[in-house]
């Protein structure tokens, strides 16, 4: 275990977001009910191209069919390229969040502003390697951001320790936009994201975390989710 380093500052409120990749998909509509019956926050869904990644997963039709039985924030993780033409389906099929790799849009500011058109919250997803400099003109169009903790195309993978020095990067960058009148920006973390990483997970300053085999398949997950927020608490709230 790495050291848990102390907060200057308080942190947002913790969000808890299940990803969908690891739910059993012959009983999707169930699993999704259950899991925010247990306690999640948002529904997050990480839709993968077979291009951008090495792995196919779900398109806007899943979204669209799990719209109905929520209110809670649906999270789009795009791993797709291009991004431009799908973010519209999404937001059609009732997303409230899209996120996308800055790799993956020839034109960042463009893509962020068109999810913000189409009624969503926009961000961009950071992958281990991806420099932070992907942030440096555009934070006053973003809502979130995602720093991936594993490199993307795999549910099950273990998370990358180096993942926390660059959370708290980002926190001071958010700090400081607010602080100098910019608007609140959420802290998403993605990637091997389990009970006993959580708490210094927290303390880097992640505020919303996805956790998929962590919890799903799991005999009762609003177990689970008490545990994580245990943990969170542990790192100050």
């Amino acid at each position: 275990m790495l050291p848990i380093m102390p907060k200057t500052k308080s942190l947002p409120a913790a969000r808890i977001a299940p990803s969908i990749l690891s739910a059993d998909f012959a009983r999707l509509g169930e699993e999704v009910k259950n899991v925010l019956a247990a306690g999640a926050d948002w529904i997050h869904f990480d839709v993968m191209d077979n291009h951008y990644v090495p792995n196919l997963t779900i398109g806007p039709m899943v979204c669209e069919a799990i719209r109905p039985l929520t209110n809670a924030p649906i999270d789009v993780h795009l791993m797709v390229e291009p991004v431009d033409a799908i973010v519209p389906m999404f937001a059609k099929a009732g997303a409230n969040i899209i996120t996308f790799h800055p790799e993956a849009s020839r034109h960042v500011d463009r893509t962020l502003g068109l999810i913000r058109e189409h009624g969503c919250k926009a961000g961009l997803v950071l992958n281990p390697a991806t420099s932070l400099s992907y942030l440096d003109h555009v934070m006053d169009k973003i809502d979130i951001i995602l720093l991936m903790s594993v490199n993307p195309g795999f549910g099950g993978q273990s998370f990358i320790p180096g993942t926390l020095d660059k959370l708290r990067a980002v926190r001071t960058r958010i700090d400081q936009h607010v602080e100098n009148g910019g608007q609140s920006i959420d802290l998403e973390v993605d990637g091997g994201v389990k009970i006993d990483n959580i708490r210094e997970i927290r303390a880097a300053g992640a505020d919303a975390f996805v956790a998929g085999s962590a919890i799903f398949g799991k005999p009762d997950y609003a177990a689970i989710i008490k545990q994580l927020r245990e943990q969170i608490a542990l790192a100050g709230g």
